[in-house]
């Protein structure tokens, strides 16, 4: 059986070629090996900027009572269910986030972000984001065009394919869903 591209959308991730029988028998040859290795998945990178990694201690009636690492899990697990590799990372420093889409863009299909306070100044990072020509969608747990004047300028937000703006946590699940259809093509 080769693995094709709808094998791998069945989830069927072991490849056993014709050769690797024994001729005439349906035995495994030991002479030849059976390739195993797991789905290529698609990976969308999740990325939480400054402060972020205070969820669940910080004013709760604007970001919500769960914490970062809980956002990241149910994040995570939607993503297996979406077939899909949910890398989540957080850094409060522009330069460490630049950094680590540099990086991880080259292998990945697309970008949640929740830039945090960058959203209105991290010209660099929007420069970063559009230089990887993934889609990006915006993320952020209160509703930033309800805020002070200060907090309802994006510079991301023209560089994205979408903004999800007071939704709370639910506006990443939200972003994933979508994302995962924009990338699939579904």
């Amino acid at each position: 059986m080769k693995l094709t591209p709808e094998a791998m959308m069945k989830g069927e991730s072991r490849v056993e070629s014709q050769e690797s029988r024994v001729e005439g028998r349906g035995t495994p040859d030991p002479r030849l090996q059976t390739l195993d290795y797991p789905l290529c998945t698609m990976k969308i990178l999740v990325i939480h900027g400054p402060n972020l990694n205070m969820l669940g201690k910080r004013d709760q009636s604007l970001y919500g009572s769960k914490t970062l690492e809980e956002v990241n899990s149910l994040l995570q697990e939607q993503g297996k269910e979406l077939d899909l590799d949910v890398v989540p990372f957080q850094s409060n420093h522009e330069g460490t986030i630049i950094d680590f889409i540099q990086s991880e863009s080259p292998q990945a299909a697309g970008i949640i972000i929740n830039p945090g306070a960058l959203t209105h100044y991290g010209f660099s990072l929007r420069d970063a984001l559009a230089d990887t020509g993934l889609p990006v969608i915006e993320v952020h747990l209160s509703n930033i065009h309800a805020r002070e004047e200060f907090r309802q300028k994006s510079v991301i937000a023209p560089i994205a394919r979408g903004q999800i703006s007071g939704l709370g946590w639910q506006g990443y699940t939200a972003a994933l869903k979508i994302l995962a259809g924009q990338v699939k093509g579904i």
